[in-house]
């Protein structure tokens, strides 16, 4: 599909519905297609019905005029009334609004490229021998051609000009959408937007408790959906739920980074609707009198702490024991986690499991699943990222999703070596920050060696490291290992390189899927190509 602005256009008539779902479908992904494009200048108010965008061809403008269209040789005619109207001047003012709106904005630059303008007619048929000076019959999309290859004909349109402009280039292409979607505004603006999106995405989320009502007589539920679908939040909120009512409620996870957010997330809320536990799997056990154990020593956190907690855990009196236990990201458990886990409820048959996965960020070796039966729940809708961003990583998602996103800026992709990502993505950290995105709201990744930034922060110790993801004055330095179940606003990923790890794939996955608003890509094209496919490759624009 092409990029669409906006994601979801609401129509004044079913007429340009048509026509923007018949564009849409034979448009190609590097095509944008916009609706409803008001643009305002001395000579008034303009508002383009359509325009379509292609890389290599120009830029159209399209009216679209529903019902019995005719022309009598002098004037076109609209229904049975002969009501008197021009679409075809109406679509040339607005390409020329358009074309000035532009050569206003210094980004654009005066450039010179290829427009036109076109009219369609959904509802009626244009005779083939149809020609007029202003309109010949290439200038008309009627309800004959719109099953066809419309985008075709725009293209050809645009292509078969005798113009000594060229041709729009992508670069073309993606300034016009800056420059129209009003992109890179004051720092003042930005922060606004990303707030305004923020809270759009919060709704969403929120409506998606629904599930958790649905669900309220299942115990055992396993939640399943790809990055972006809000598994998080709702793990969240079935732990206060299950709090609210009354129950005893351990909420865990693996990740260091992700506890602490669930932790920060909890202390918001009234007491009583806190978890008893809130925090890592490995920290439950320290909670039981587990030893603590030294991060080098992978064995001990792999095999001797599971196996020391499960036994633990027989001993453990009945005010520690839970009615619950709710856990995210879950694909992280091994086998061996969870007889530790399930040994402290109270009750083994009945007791309430809540695990919610995303099978595509199993990005470490060990494999492991609830050894019980769950109920599972499927959610296909990605809701935290823009649709650029979550079609960068569509394909590499264990299901279909569908994108609920809204629009935003296009995906950024800087080809460089392995050993110049680091460099290339401090770079445009820099470039970031001077278009005015505040350092709280930007993070650098990387998928193989750690950014020299993280490991001095780490070596003042885990807690001093992740107090850092909540500095409103800094950028946060992280690998895609730990920043599963977190995001950014803005994310600069460095694809420095992934060694000989069997998870790679997945490690991109999550890499691609941590920024909200604005993600920046930094890699070797070839090496993208080979771990994330044809997929990934196109989006990013590797030829």
């Amino acid at each position: 599909m092409p990029r669409c602005i906006p994601a979801d256009p609401v129509f004044t008539s079913a007429a340009e519905q048509q026509v923007w779902q018949a564009l849409k479908q034979s448009l190609r992904p590097h095509d944008v297609l916009m609706a409803n494009l008001r643009i305002t200048d001395d000579d008034g108010d303009h508002e383009a019905d359509v325009v379509v965008a292609m890389p290599d061809a120009g830029i159209v403008v399209v009216e679209v005029k529903g019902g019995r269209i005719s022309h009598d040789g002098q004037r076109w005619r609209q229904g049975n009334n002969s009501r008197h109207l021009d679409p075809v001047a109406q679509a040339r003012r607005c390409k020329y609004a358009i074309r000035d709106y532009l050569d206003r904005d210094p980004r654009w630059g005066r450039r010179r490229t290829r427009f036109a303008h076109a009219v369609a007619f959904p509802h009626s048929a244009i005779a083939p021998s149809f020609d007029r000076p202003e309109c010949p019959r290439a200038m008309v999309l009627d309800r004959d051609d719109l099953p066809g290859s419309p985008a075709g004909m725009l293209y050809d349109l645009v292509t078969d000009q005798r113009s000594e402009n060229p041709c729009a280039t992508q670069d073309d292409v993606d300034t016009m959408v800056d420059v129209l979607s009003g992109r890179m505004l004051p720092q003042g603006d930005l922060i606004a937007e990303i707030a305004e999106r923020a809270a759009d995405v919060d709704l969403m989320t929120e409506r998606q408790a629904t599930i958790l009502s649905a669900l309220r007589a299942v115990p055992r539920v396993e939640v399943i959906g790809g990055a972006g679908s809000g598994k998080t939040w709702l793990a969240l909120e079935q732990a206060r739920r299950l709090s609210k009512a009354g129950q005893r409620v351990a909420l865990t996870c693996y990740s260091r980074g992700l506890a602490e957010y669930l932790r920060r997330r909890v202390a918001g809320l009234k007491r009583h609707e806190r978890p008893a536990y809130v925090g890592t799997f490995h920290g439950l056990g320290q909670v039981w009198g587990a030893p603590s154990g030294s991060d080098d020593d992978s064995r001990f956190w792999e095999e001797r702490l599971p196996a020391e907690m499960a036994r633990l855990a027989l001993d453990l009196p009945d005010d520690q024991l839970f009615d619950a236990v709710v856990v995210d990201e879950a694909q992280d458990f091994a086998d061996s986690w969870w007889p530790a886990l399930l040994s402290a409820l109270r009750d083994q048959e009945r007791g309430g499991v809540y695990v919610f996965a995303d099978e595509g960020q199993r990005v470490f070796a060990r494999q492991g699943r609830a050894p019980l039966s769950l109920v599972p729940v499927l959610l296909d809708e990605n809701l935290r990222n823009t649709l650029p961003i979550a079609q960068t990583f569509g394909s590499l998602t264990q299901m279909q999703m569908r994108y609920r996103g809204g629009d935003g800026d296009p995906v950024r992709f800087v080809a460089c070596s392995d050993d110049e990502a680091l460099g290339q993505a401090d770079d445009e950290v820099e470039v970031l920050l001077e278009e005015g995105w505040p350092a709280e709201h930007v993070a650098l990744l990387t998928t193989g060696k750690r950014h020299p930034e993280q490991v001095e922060r780490q070596a003042r110790g885990q807690g001093h490291y992740w107090e850092s993801f909540y500095d409103a004055d800094q950028v946060f330095y992280g690998h895609v290992l730990g920043f599963k179940g977190l995001e950014r606003p803005a994310v600069v990923l460095a694809v420095n390189g992934f060694g000989r790890d069997e998870r790679a794939r997945e490690k991109l996955y999550v890499g691609l899927s941590r920024a909200r608003d604005r993600l920046v890509v930094c890699g070797d094209p070839g090496l993208i190509r080979d771990i994330g496919g044809e997929g990934v490759a196109h989006r990013l624009g590797i030829t």
